[in-house]
């Protein structure tokens, strides 16, 4: 038998399966035009709100937060007997924070009330007239009696003339009345003198009263100043004073710094001022608290720039001149009450929106 004829019969090929055919390729849709449109969208969306809000609004990041800052400084020298503070602490106003030795002052303040007392008690008190007023009315009575005493002489010579030149009254008489009249108006003259020396009297007993009196007063002054009081309501801070330390006047011993009084002052460019208007509402973020938003209103518009109360002002006329574009200070008042959740402290950066017309 033969190889070939062993072999067994090839098997006949099949027809093409339809499945098997490949199916054309999806079209796929462009990304790229539509990223690019969304986009461009985007931008000008972005664009155009910032463009519309510039219309309308001027803004600054040069802002920041401002309040008072209250000294305390001691009025006279001594040792410190208690300081009742500490850093950082809530004080009210009329709070005491810091007492000095008052021993020394007090002393002081009773020697002069018993100089006062002695010195009323010499000048008169209610009821009690004192020596000057006595001497004063008494130099009164005088001067009526001796104004009462010329006018009788007076009177007495004018009745002896006609009567010595028809020979009733002798030459003699006439000389005598003549002499009284002279002697009277004399006396007149010394009774007012006298009076206007008690007047003088009675003046300088009652400076030296109102002297003693206000040795007093100034002695009651500088017992007062041994206490310090806070000044305001606020936080105390730059607390430098301890117990036994000896201050002096004018020395820094605290601040007290008021939070519920702050405002915000903005540094807009001079070419951005025009449109800014007193009562204006203002827009403030600061940067502290991220994305709360205060109220506000302009209050105020500073009279110059900021580099005008700098310690050297520029000077264009040097010659060596180069444009620069100021800033003015724009004080901004916030609406409403403050916010316990989100205190503002002098100092904090802001960034500031103002409506323009």
């Amino acid at each position: 038998m033969s190889t070939a004829a062993s072999a067994p019969a090839a098997a006949p090929a099949s027809a093409p399966s339809i499945a098997a055919v490949p199916a054309p390729p999806a079209r796929k849709r462009p990304v790229a035009p539509i990223v690019a449109g969304v986009v461009v969208l985007g931008l000008l969306l972005f664009f155009g709100r910032q463009w519309l809000m510039a219309r309308g609004f001027v803004s600054t990041d040069n802002a920041q937060v401002a309040g008072h800052v209250i000294p305390v400084l001691p009025r006279i020298s001594g040792y410190v007997t208690a300081v009742n503070v500490r850093e950082n602490q809530q004080v009210k106003a009329g709070d005491v924070l810091v007492q000095i030795d008052e021993r020394d002052l007090r002393v002081r303040l009773e020697q002069a009330q018993a100089d006062l007392e002695k010195e009323l008690a010499n000048a008169g008190t209610p009821g009690r007239e004192g020596q000057a007023t006595a001497e004063m009315a008494a130099a009164r009575a005088t001067l009526a009696q001796a104004r009462a005493n010329a006018d009788r002489a007076r009177q007495d010579l004018e009745r002896f003339g006609p009567l010595a030149a028809r020979g009733v009254v002798s030459q003699q008489q006439l000389d005598a009345a003549r002499a009284a009249s002279i002697g009277a108006a004399a006396q007149v003259t010394a009774a007012e003198d006298r009076v206007v020396a008690a007047g003088a009297a009675r003046t300088g007993a009652t400076a030296k009263v109102a002297s003693t009196r206000a040795a007093r007063d100034q002695a009651a002054l500088q017992l007062s100043y041994t206490t310090l009081t806070a000044p305001a309501s606020g936080v105390v801070s730059k607390k430098n004073v301890e117990i036994g330390e000896l201050v002096q006047v004018g020395q820094p011993l605290l601040t007290v710094v008021p939070l519920d009084d702050v405002w915000i002052v903005a540094n807009l460019k001079e070419t951005e001022i025009r449109g800014v208007s007193i009562g204006a509402p203002a827009e403030i973020e600061v940067d502290s608290y991220k994305g709360v938003k205060f109220r506000g209103h302009v209050e105020s518009l500073s009279p110059a720039t900021g580099a005008t109360f700098s310690m050297l002002p520029p000077d264009n006329a040097t010659g060596n001149f180069t444009k620069v574009v100021q800033r003015i200070p724009v004080r901004i008042r916030l609406d409403g009450p403050m916010d316990p959740a989100h205190p503002l402290r002098p100092g904090m950066s802001a960034m500031v929106r103002v409506r323009v017309k």
